[in-house]
């Protein structure tokens, strides 16, 4: 093996060790060629998942902003689904705020926000009512700012955050049934739509992991 080839090598082990797997499941895998160990492997895909769950939530909207400016349209997008889903991720980012979680247990859905803010003042923006989305801006500020604050309850940030699922889900439901109404898709990105499907996986394997973790825990089979 020459030397180019020894570097993509380490370039490759890096990356893998980095994101994927700790080096004494990279020596099972390419070392040993133990495909099938089963903690490994377990590993791996709880990790791939994570990456999964990630890329739903932060990269997802980049790809229907992107649709939008591009076509310089937003037929097709539901305001009511995507102020819906602005509204559920600000209550989780406001939650974790006022938990006093780490910015990296939270950080995307502070930046997935963003985003999705921007889509929404877009989508006011193709519809001609350019002061209106000027105005939602500057009163979701202020609501971000109230919410985050002390004056607001922590009761009443956990109770939002409560029904971040169901306004997920409404969400979901209002776009679905605008595309039907009107026949076609419009400017809707298959590739966001596809990336939320992909975090949504994540989201279920991740759960379902921990609802396994506490039952072994609960009935004695872990410490």
């Amino acid at each position: 093996m020459d030397t180019s080839d020894e570097g993509r090598m380490s370039r490759l082990k890096e990356f893998l060790l980095t994101f994927f797997m700790p080096e004494k499941c990279y020596d099972q895998f390419f070392l040993y060629f133990n495909f099938m160990h089963v903690p490994c492997l377990k590993i791996v895909l709880s990790k791939t998942m994570g990456i999964l769950i990630l890329v739903g939530i932060v990269i997802a909207p980049l790809p229907q902003i992107w649709k939008v400016l591009w076509s310089g349209s937003s037929n097709g997008l539901c305001m009511t689904s995507n102020f819906l889903e602005l509204l559920a991720i600000s209550t989780h980012a406001a939650f974790c705020y006022a938990q006093k979680f780490p910015i990296g247990a939270w950080g995307e859905s502070l930046f997935a926000l963003i985003q999705i803010a921007v889509l929404v003042l877009l989508v006011l923006h193709y519809q001609g009512k350019t002061i209106k989305g000027v105005c939602f801006l500057a009163l979701y500020c202020g609501f971000m700012f109230l919410l985050a604050s002390p004056l607001t309850p922590v009761s009443v940030v956990w109770t939002l955050h409560e029904w971040n699922v169901l306004l997920v889900i409404a969400g979901r439901f209002f776009q679905a049934r605008s595309n039907f109404r009107w026949g076609h898709t419009g400017q809707l990105s298959a590739l966001s739509v596809f990336l939320v499907y992909l975090g949504s996986l994540g989201r279920i394997f991740s759960s379902l992991q921990v609802h396994t973790r506490l039952l072994r825990y609960l009935n004695g089979d872990i410490a």
